[in-house]
């Protein structure tokens, strides 16, 4: 990776009004204040005379960083003629607040990485640009090529405002050999997804577990991560069918015996006995990769670091607590910032950039993510990855966050959403406390002004 740097994301020439600068601060969820340069590590291709340049920005730093350098690198040597470079900065509030700042100054990338989860507030507002299908066709990239739910959730107004990368979704990690002591295992050594369907089955297999291991039987920490309870709350009550109607200036709905249900289920599951009480991430981790629990519920991202402790590490979809099979997940996809001086010739060489990064998949996929682009879930070469071939069925249910401007990955939303839990998971307050705790808070959010 090339020496980090610090770099100036809106031109100085012409400058942005006081307007635009409230309007991009608003954008992150919460009202993220301004200030603090990001420090971006750069990699750069050749770029002479004659070459388009292509910049791409994106979130991605450690390992995946370096699969997206890689998979640029390829992508420019089979484009000589565009000088492709990638600028990687830190993600969270502060990223999606400079990619407004720079769109709405005329001067962003070509194109940028943005969560899926985060489209709702950008697509509206002016802030991004729809892509040419016809142009993504001619490239070999149709709406064929992708989950349903995935291609849904990249709309906006019927028109396409994201291309995906990738669906990374929350589930099930798994000791095979606890699993196989504690009777949960398939003819082929791994959970068996019916072994676990349904809550009241899930709990008995939680129990079986803890047996084996003599402590827990499932690893789950939610105390200090808002991602982690929003991701498992919003994935079981899209399973019991839970609906929800964020209008703003309303009052915000939910299926409020749906939603309290499966509060009555994760407190069940945190008993001490199935699942540890009061754990955070990195304690429920700790016990996973060293055989304390047979079970972990977190993010695919995490599969090199469970492969590093457990090679024969299993993984499979979310398990279907309740009636429908469902699984919350989120998606990196490519978004096309507003150019204030629209180039045909660069956009041209970035349709192309971006399609050959969606077809790069399989270099992706190394790092547990699903690729998006389903041409390589189905070839050969991914079919003999373990176990990313198991859980990538989560793709065909995977459930996205509610659409609004506030929601999404790493928003104020999903902090204010997890403290709202807190009381109800610690055991201190009835499951309907956590429900009429998070409608106050989604009213909050409602009772602002969508800054797009």
């Amino acid at each position: 990776m090339a020496a980090s740097r610090t770099r100036s994301l809106v031109g100085s020439s012409g400058g942005l009004s006081r307007r635009d600068l409230l309007r991009a601060a608003l954008v992150g969820a919460g009202g993220v204040a301004l200030g603090g340069a990001l420090a971006g590590c750069a990699t750069p291709s050749a770029s002479g005379a004659g070459k388009t340049s292509v910049m791409v920005w994106d979130l991605f730093s450690g390992g995946d960083g370096a699969l997206m350098q890689k998979m640029a690198g390829v992508v420019a040597a089979a484009n000589p003629d565009i000088g492709v470079e990638t600028t990687t900065l830190a993600w969270g509030p502060p990223y999606y607040t400079k990619l407004a700042m720079a769109s709405s100054g005329g001067r962003p990338p070509e194109a940028a990485v943005m969560h899926m989860s985060r489209l709702a507030g950008y697509a509206p507002g002016g802030l991004l640009e729809p892509f040419d299908l016809d142009a993504l066709a001619e490239l070999g990239i149709t709406e064929a090529d992708f989950a349903p739910a995935v291609w849904q959730k990249a709309q906006f107004e019927g028109q396409l405002y994201a291309l995906p990368l990738d669906t990374h979704p929350y589930i099930a990690f798994h000791n095979p050999d606890i699993v196989q002591q504690a009777g949960l295992a398939g003819a082929d050594g791994k959970l068996d997804l019916a072994a676990v369907a349904g809550a009241d089955r899930f709990l008995e297999a939680g129990r079986a577990m803890a047996e084996v291991t003599g402590e827990t039987g499932v690893s789950w920490g939610y105390q200090r991560d808002p991602a982690g309870c929003w991701r498992m709350f919003w994935g079981l009550y899209s399973q019991n069918g839970g609906g929800y109607e964020l209008t703003p200036g309303r009052p915000a709905a939910l299926d409020e015996e749906a939603a309290a249900e499966v509060f009555e289920f994760l407190q069940a599951m945190v008993d001490g006995k199935v699942a540890a009480k009061n754990q955070d991430g990195n304690a429920a981790s700790g016990r996973f990769m060293s055989n304390r629990t047979g079970l972990m519920f977190a993010g695919e991202w995490d599969l090199p670091m469970f492969q590093g402790a457990n090679p024969d590490v299993g993984a499979t979809q979310f398990p279907a607590i309740f009636d429908t099979p469902a699984n919350y997940a989120d998606s990196h996809a490519f978004v096309l910032p507003k150019q204030g001086t629209p180039n045909p010739a660069k956009r041209e060489a970035t349709y192309r950039v971006l399609a050959g990064l969606l077809k790069e998949g399989l270099t992706w996929a190394s790092a547990g993510h699903i690729p998006a682009y389903q041409p390589i879930v189905q070839e050969p070469a991914y079919q003999e990855l373990t176990p990313q071939r198991d859980y990538a069925p989560a793709a065909e249910v995977a459930v996205f966050d509610p659409d609004a401007w506030f929601t999404g990955g790493g928003s104020d939303f999903q902090t204010r959403m997890a403290d709202a839990m807190t009381d109800t998971l610690a055991g201190k307050a009835p499951a309907r406390t956590a429900v009429t705790r998070m409608l106050s808070e989604m009213d909050r959010f409602l009772s602002q002004p969508n800054p797009a």
